[in-house]
């Protein structure tokens, strides 16, 4: 038996780091999925399969769900929901890396190659000071936002506002979108104050946390520039969120006489729930136009932005996908972005996630054709809602077939993973991924 135990860590610490990322992720999942079965947690029976499909909705930060976690979870189910959608949001190899510092104070160096491919880091950055202030940053972001939302529902009713607030806060800054409210936020709609604090929340975890900590270094004079990174995700971020904010606002009605004020607030809080992943709605996606379902789609698509929270495509392998398309149609060689160029491995590693995850969605919106009776805007929606880790939904949810339910938990923890990540795990020989160099682009 010790002979077999050896064997199995001698596997582990030669195993492709990219494959444990994988694993680590599962077997949060696993826990998670246990933990939901037992009848504790419950207010009303849950089906297993449900189990399993919250559990991999809570790690992969999607919020999708096939039941109401405020009815058919009781405080220690919810307790649950919310730990895994923590230990999902600040990732896999945070969590561990952290639990490594706490104990030995240093991470050797197998550890450290692992997280810098994981983190995809740039290379002035220091691995354990970056997992130090991510851990760190999450908490004063989170408390602060449980603090503002604490406020917000006490002023609004809300039943026990301070669980309402730390499990919003936590769900809002992980991008996870799990809400206690039978319909996410759309009750308080109309509330500014917690449309500013979700919002805030949910872009600073979207971002990433390689932006928080080099404008934190820059702040503290340890650097003199933002990395190209930085300055590539926040002028994208601040793009897509003005252009999807401007398109919604002209284009959508929110069913008449709403107040320009209001339907300026409803649409830039769709347009930020759909890029960031958070997928809270403030109303009810169903009833949108066919414009505005299209372009929540591009948005969720695009997604967040690398070492974040979020899931989707990424900014960055956007961007570069972008910067591919300009040098084409330019007839130039090299690949430009905000007037750095982009290293051609970043290029073609931008290329490859693309095609990895438009044919994950693909064969998704396929398998669910075959097993769901909705309309395909409603099945296609629902993909890329799952793949992207957003959790926005056109009502579909709760009716999927246990087939159905099997292909949506598997897309959202191919989305968490990354479905590039999760092809490198199986086909990525260990020593090719350590030889990766490090850049000044995150993809």
């Amino acid at each position: 038996m010790k002979n077999y135990f050896s064997a199995f860590l001698c596997r582990l610490r030669t195993a492709n780091p990219v494959r444990l990322v994988a694993l680590g992720y599962m077997s949060y999942i696993l826990v998670g999925f246990i933990l939901l079965c037992l009848p504790l947690t419950h207010k009303n029976f849950v089906h297993p399969l449900d189990n399993l499909f919250t559990a991999t909705s809570a790690v992969s930060t999607t919020g999708l769900t096939t039941v109401t976690v405020n009815n058919d979870y009781n405080f220690w189910g919810q307790l649950v929901i919310l730990v895994l959608i923590q230990l999902g949001g600040i990732g896999y190899m945070t969590f561990s890396s952290f639990v490594i510092l706490s104990t030995k104070k240093y991470l050797d160096d197998r550890t450290k190659n692992i997280a810098q491919v994981v983190f995809s880091i740039p290379k002035n950055f220091r691995i354990e000071e970056f997992i130090l202030s991510v851990i760190g940053f999450s908490v004063i972001v989170e408390i602060l936002g449980a603090i503002g939302l604490f406020f917000v529902f006490g002023q609004a009713g809300v039943e026990n506002p301070f669980w309402n607030a730390i499990f919003h806060s936590v769900s809002a800054f992980c991008t996870a979108g799990f809400s206690l409210f039978p319909n996410s936020l759309e009750g308080l709609a109309n509330n500014f104050g917690l449309n500013a604090i979700v919002s805030v929340l949910s872009i600073l975890g979207a971002i990433g946390f390689i932006v928080c900590v080099d404008i934190w270094r820059l702040i503290r004079g340890k650097e003199k520039h933002i990395t190209l990174t930085t300055k590539v995700i926040l002028s994208m971020t601040f793009c897509l969120l003005l252009i999807g904010s401007a398109l919604l606002f002209l284009t959508e009605i929110y069913g008449g006489g709403v107040a320009t004020g209001n339907r300026m607030m409803y649409s830039f809080f769709q347009a930020m729930t759909a890029l960031t992943t958070v997928g809270f709605n403030t109303v009810t996606v169903s009833t949108m136009s066919k414009s505005a379902i299209m372009l929540i789609c591009i948005l969720m698509i695009i997604g967040a932005s690398p070492s974040g929270t979020g899931g989707g495509l990424k900014t960055t392998t956007f961007s570069a996908i972008w910067g591919l398309m300009k040098s084409a149609l330019k007839g130039t060689k090299s690949v430009r972005i905000l007037g750095a160029t982009v290293p051609d491995d970043r290029v073609r590693t931008a290329v490859a996630t693309l095609s990895f995850y438009i044919s994950a969605l693909l064969i998704g919106t396929y398998l669910l054709t075959l097993t769901e009776n909705g309309s395909f805007i409603d099945i296609f929606f629902e993909a890329a809602s799952a793949l992207g880790t957003v959790g926005l939904s056109m009502g579909i949810t709760t009716a999927l077939s246990a087939l159905g339910k099997l292909v949506i938990i598997l897309m959202m923890y191919l989305g968490r993973v990354g479905p590039l990540t999760f092809g490198m795990a199986f086909y990525v020989k260990p020593e090719l991924i350590f030889d990766d160099k490090k850049t000044d682009l995150a993809i």
